[in-house]
């Protein structure tokens, strides 16, 4: 029989917890029986509904047993607490693991497809665990330690952020070998009074974390790159940097996109690179020579990261893209949907515009959340990387977008709505064969309803690039 991620007696031992019910032997940890699998720990935490009303049915679904707070009649583990004990379970997955170098992730954009990229290079190297989906908070960083076999040998973890001191007491649960801040920006502003500088001290929290000697990996491009570095100084970090400037250790010399594909050329610590990424997006250019170097700090050879990123597709509704075959021919839809903040929006819209097309390039939008008392402005502002990319028709949707809509001259004006539900039938009515059609908003404004209107059009099932 295969080794157990989690026997009751670990369990128990791991949390203080008492062992009722008969043993048993766990493969895996969910907390929610919709996505559980036979052989899971069912973990009963408490939320909008009391995680012990679906024991029953994660043990029809083949849970092994249950982490709970009070006997339900089946092979459980008793606690006190059942998000605490997630965390001391995640504890004792890093204590038992020692050998297992430890990445984490945070940063205003790309958090996602970095940790995924860099799970990627550890996947060719050897035993490897990460994050899936954005398990990033309170919840998701012990979940995904909990899960982490005892025989890892590398671990990457992303680490997210609404407030400040939320980073803190994740990372020291990590305790990371290296982490990488993406970058720092307006995002989730309404929650800081000082606004960016708030950010960017939330972020410096990562270095709180890290093992001595630990490496921190930044984006010498950013604004707050000295204050980021001085933190991590203060923290006892080694500092690598990334980005276009002089000096960096990787450093973006040029990307040039084409076809679903990207050509890099770069320099790692003085090395020429020129190699191929399955991505697009201008962005991606920064994204990649971070990966590169948080792959570097857990001990993966060069050819593995550079494999990984020549491999690594685009996630869904972060710049996947799909050949809509419609009467006539076909546009291309840019599935940016799952996230938008003022940075991320003006990237994206420098790669559309950047794009060698015979066809219009056609934006619809949605409002970006989260961005406090300068939301409006933020919308406003983008009709000048709008301008600058040359975009023929521009969509709109929600009460923030209304600003740029309003600041956008008639003719670039496609159509406006007071939500992505009623803009969707615009958009459709828009699509004409050879148009480069790109969607994005943040996910609580439902960009994802009208990236899902226009991939519903496909006549053939299209094809994705």
């Amino acid at each position: 029989m295969a080794e157990p991620l989690w026997t009751s007696e670990d369990i128990a031992r791991a949390t203080g917890g008492a062992s009722v019910g008969g043993g048993f032997r766990a493969t895996g940890v969910s907390i929610d029986t919709r996505s559980l699998e036979p052989g899971d720990l069912f973990v009963a935490l408490a939320g909008v509904r009391d995680g012990h009303e679906f024991v029953e049915q994660a043990l029809a679904k083949g849970a092994a047993g249950a982490l709970v707070t009070r006997d339900v009649g089946c092979p459980a583990v008793v606690v006190g607490d059942a998000l605490q004990a997630l965390e001391r379970l995640g504890q004792a997955a890093r204590e038992r693991g020692p050998q297992a170098r430890r990445g984490a992730v945070t940063g205003s954009v790309g958090k996602t497809s970095v940790t995924q990229a860099v799970m990627a290079g550890l996947m060719l190297a050897g035993r490897a665990h990460s994050s899936v989906k954005s398990y990033n908070n309170h919840i998701g960083v012990p979940l995904t330690l909990a899960r982490m076999p005892r025989e890892t040998e590398r671990a990457v973890f992303e680490i997210g952020m609404n407030h400040a001191d939320e980073i803190r007491p994740l990372v020291r649960m990590v305790r990371p070998q290296a982490v990488v801040v993406t970058t720092v920006g307006p995002v989730h502003t309404e929650n800081f009074p000082d606004g960016e500088a708030g950010v960017a001290r939330a972020k410096a929290e990562i270095f709180a974390g890290l093992e001595p000697g630990g490496i921190a990996i930044l984006n010498a491009d950013n604004r707050w790159f000295d204050v980021l570095k001085a933190e991590a100084q203060k923290a006892g970090a080694v500092v690598r940097s990334f980005g276009t400037v002089e000096g960096c250790d990787a450093r973006l010399i040029d990307f040039q996109a084409a076809g679903g594909y990207a050509m890099v050329r770069a320099r790692l610590h003085g090395r020429g690179l020129d190699f191929p990424i399955l991505q697009t997006g201008q962005h991606w250019g920064l994204n990649a020579m971070a990966v590169l170097l948080m792959l570097e700090a857990l001990d993966v050879d060069l050819s593995d990261g550079l494999s990984a990123l020549g491999s690594f597709e685009p996630l869904a509704g972060r710049g996947a893209e799909k050949t809509v075959r419609i009467p006539g021919g076909a546009f291309t839809l840019i599935d940016e949907s799952y996230n938008a903040n003022p940075i991320s929006m003006a990237s994206a819209i420098a790669t559309l515009g950047a794009r060698n097309t015979g066809g219009r390039r056609i934006v619809a939008l949605t409002d970006m959340l989260e961005l406090g008392p300068e939301a409006v402005r933020f919308h406003a502002a983008l009709a000048e990387p709008i301008e600058a990319a040359s975009i023929d028709l521009v969509f709109c949707a929600g009460p923030l977008m209304k600003s740029l809509w309003d600041a956008l001259p008639p003719t670039r004006r496609g159509g406006y709505a007071e939500n992505a539900a009623e803009l969707a039938p615009q958009v459709v009515r828009a699509a004409e064969p050879g148009d480069v059609m790109m969607v994005k908003g943040s996910n609580g404004s439902k960009a994802g309803a009208v990236a899902a209107a226009l991939a519903a059009l496909d006549s053939v099932g299209g094809e994705t690039s």
